[in-house]
């Protein structure tokens, strides 16, 4: 019997060749798992990303907080309170009564701290009192005399042992002895206004005429004291019932109310004031309730006995800048008392039942509306940092805590047409500060997603075409030789850096677009026609004169033609320039054809993106139509189809989800593309799809503006909700091309 004899080098090599397949079958799940977490991380990336945004977007949507924090009793009951506030801690409360007296309350101890009163000249009476408008803290007292007496509620701050300490007090802007403004008569129902060293007064004497005074002080130069100088006038066409009297802080317009009329009156020249404007404010069997001017003065709120609460602004017209009902609030009853933020358009209401709401001018949103423990309230204030308000009730100071963060903002303020103050129609405005603390703020997103569109389409308008053509002559018609050199000579365009071109197309393209736009628009016309003219004048000439120059370099003849058009259209330009247009051709396009020409315009970012976008969309494009089956087209050539229908009929036909796919993706680079936005336009956000002017996009927004706005502020939202816009804008041209390409790839899959 044979015994078997194994061969030792067959063991080794199957022991190998097992190691081999272990070790392969490793790295193989290796593969596979690190692909799919590598994935599943990208995915997890997009949903943090995603759910980040939405947790910094979500508070600007949300509504107001107000909390009662202490109720302070007060005594003198039975005198009339002037006017309520806070400092700008709430830490102190104050009540100001219309007698001058102002009495200091601590919040946290619920008792009064300090009362001081104003000393008066003797046998003087106060007969009426004015408090000025909220952010200056201030009063007048009229006197029996004629004189009045300015005062203001201040509050020091000391850090006695690194302590802070508050100390209330009064102040006295123009001393503490009064001023005369109408000697021997009284000054009823006083209205005033103090800046810069002047002061406005318009009162009532007691024969019930109106009267305008203007005091203006000089400083003597040998004595260094204020000296007044006063103007005195009687408003001959006053109303003798209006119930209360307005003054703008600029010293230019009085207002005064009646149960249906509004007077306006122009101030401006204290010697002549004139009637500006009446307007009707009659609603129904409804009369006036408060009138009182918002945030900034350029706005009046007239709030009636049923509820109903308008908005009155100055809208050019005609007739000149004249007020116009803009936009109403409703409230469930009528409005006991109304109070406006220092700075803000939002304004308070308390109705006689206690009902507390919160209102926000510009957004038109009611932000909070409850019932509370404060019938029939009397003075009503925020606080200084619109945290707190301050409500006279039931004999007592009620204190309410204030959450109000992001009032301005509201969908129909980001996404619809909005009338801002002073502006003669709604509109969409994107202007996020400005240098004045009482500034309307304008966060239309509308501009900045029409900006972002516009730029893309443009520069998809100069780049498709081109990419696309290129990629079918590389893959298709090029000689192997020189599609080598080409097609890799244009993808590495694509590794220069964005702020190069933006550089490049606002320091040197813009100018020179500008200089020469008649030679431009030239070169666009002559450029594609030589070639067409130098390909058909090709195909025509005799055999032995093509095969002088061998087919491989077909392409090279082009160059000379290009430079030779180039150099003709710019060398044209200035000929073009005089006769055409009378040597200048941005004043012909400005003042003849009435078009806005800015110097960096959507024309110079078309043309600088597009060279941007083509390397993404020619590389793409160009692989999908080169990696077409050879057997596809060979087969259409095979049965008498010409290179131009096998390219139409069969190559791009199956080649047209890679070529959508690359059209797609150039769009989203194009939407996202940031510093050649930022550099080559002006910035402007409008909604205008002229050529020649410029845009402002949300990428190139969010790159200006976000290292000026405050952390939290409503301003920092709204730029991330552009980011998480911007973000949505590009998921869903993904998603259309993945679902298009793959439509694509079934209908052709069977080619």
């Amino acid at each position: 019997m044979e015994s078997q004899v194994s061969q030792p080098g067959s063991e080794a090599k199957s022991l190998l060749a097992s190691k081999r397949t272990r070790r392969r079958a490793i790295m193989d799940k290796v593969a596979e798992v690190s692909v799919t977490v590598g994935g599943t991380m990208v995915f997890v990336a997009l949903l943090l990303i995603f759910f980040y945004l939405l947790y910094v977007i979500k508070p600007i949507f949300d509504g107001a907080d107000v909390e009662p924090v202490a109720a302070i009793s007060y005594q003198n009951t039975d005198i009339a309170t002037l006017m309520v506030g806070a400092d700008e801690q709430n830490e102190i409360a104050y009540r100001v009564l219309v007698d001058g007296q102002v009495d200091f309350y601590s919040i946290a101890g619920r008792q009064l701290i300090s009362s001081f009163k104003p000393e008066l000249p003797h046998g003087a009476t106060v007969v009426s009192s004015a408090r000025s408008k909220p952010n200056e803290q201030r009063f007048a007292l009229g006197l029996s005399t004629g004189e009045a007496l300015i005062v203001g509620v201040d509050f020091g701050v000391t850090y006695p042992d690194n302590k802070r300490t508050i100390t209330p007090r009064l102040r006295y802007p123009l001393g503490e002895t009064p001023i005369m403004v109408d000697e021997g008569q009284a000054l009823n129902n006083l209205v005033f206004d103090y800046i810069d060293n002047r002061v406005g007064f318009a009162f009532q004497n007691d024969n019930g005429l109106w009267k305008l005074s203007r005091l203006e002080g000089e400083e003597n130069m040998m004595t260094e004291e204020i000296e007044w100088y006063s103007d005195l006038t009687v408003i001959n066409d006053a109303p003798d019932n209006a119930f209360t009297a307005l003054m703008t802080p600029d010293h230019r317009q009085l207002i005064l109310p009646t149960s249906d009329k509004v007077f306006v009156y122009n101030i401006r020249d204290t010697d002549e004031p004139e009637l500006l404007q009446v307007i009707d404010v009659k609603n129904g069997k409804s009369e006036v309730a408060k009138v009182t001017l918002l945030a900034g003065a350029s706005s009046i709120l007239i709030s009636y006995d049923n509820g109903l609460i308008d908005q009155y602004f100055q809208v050019s017209s005609r007739s000149g800048r004249l007020y116009q009902k803009i936009r109403h609030f409703e409230n469930d009853s009528s409005v006991s008392s109304i109070a406006t933020e220092f700075y803000r358009k939002s304004f308070a209401v308390v109705s006689p039942e206690g009902e507390l709401s919160l209102l926000y001018t510009t957004s038109q949103r009611n932000l909070f509306t409850d019932t509370f423990d404060i019938a029939n309230p009397g003075a009503l204030a925020f606080s200084p940092r619109s945290n707190a308000l301050i409500v006279e009730a039931n004999n007592k100071l009620n204190i309410f805590a204030v959450d109000n963060s992001h009032p301005e903002v509201s969908w129909s303020a980001m996404w619809e047409k909005v009338w801002y103050e002073g502006y003669p129609e709604p509109q969409y405005v994107w202007q996020s500060t400005s240098g004045s603390d009482d500034f309307e703020a304008k966060l239309s997103l509308m501009p900045l997603a029409f900006g972002t569109m516009k730029a893309a389409f443009y520069a998809m308008l100069f780049a498709v075409p081109l990419a696309i053509a290129g990629a079918i002559y590389t893959a298709y018609f090029m000689a192997p030789k020189v599609r080598n050199v080409v097609k890799p000579t244009i993808e590495i365009m694509e590794a220069l850096p964005t702020v190069i071109l933006g550089f490049l197309a606002g320091l040197w393209l813009a100018p020179l677009i500008e200089e020469h736009l008649p030679g431009i628009l030239v070169l666009l016309m002559l450029l594609p026609t030589s070639i067409l003219v130098s390909a058909f004048s090709w195909s025509k000439l005799p055999a032995k004169w093509k095969q002088r120059l061998p087919e491989t370099y077909q392409e090279i003849m082009l160059i000379p033609v290009i430079l030779f058009v180039g150099w003709f259209s710019f060398a044209v330009s200035p000929a073009i320039e005089v006769a055409l247009f009378d040597g200048n051709t941005r004043q012909f396009i400005t003042n003849d054809l009435g078009i806005t020409f800015d110097q960096r315009n959507a024309f110079v970012v078309g043309i600088a993106m597009g060279f941007a976008v083509i390397p993404t969309i020619f590389s793409i494009a160009e692989d999908a139509i080169f990696s077409v089956p050879r057997h596809l087209s060979n087969g259409s050539l095979a049965l008498g189809a010409t290179n131009w229908q096998t390219l139409t009929r069969v190559v791009l036909l199956t080649a047209s989800p890679g070529i959508f796919s690359a059209i797609m993706m150039g769009l989203g680079r194009a939407v996202g593309e940031t510093m050649i936005v930022l550099m080559a336009t002006g910035n402007t956000a409008i909604l205008e799809w002229s050529v020649f002017e410029g845009m402002r996009t949300l990428a190139a927004n969010i790159a200006v503006e976000m290292p000026e706005s405050a952390i939290g502020s409503s301003h920092y939202r709204v730029l991330f909700l552009a980011a998480f816009v911007l973000f949505v804008f590009t998921f869903i041209f993904n998603t259309i091309a993945e679902v298009v390409r793959q439509r694509l790839r079934e209908r052709y899959s069977s080619l």
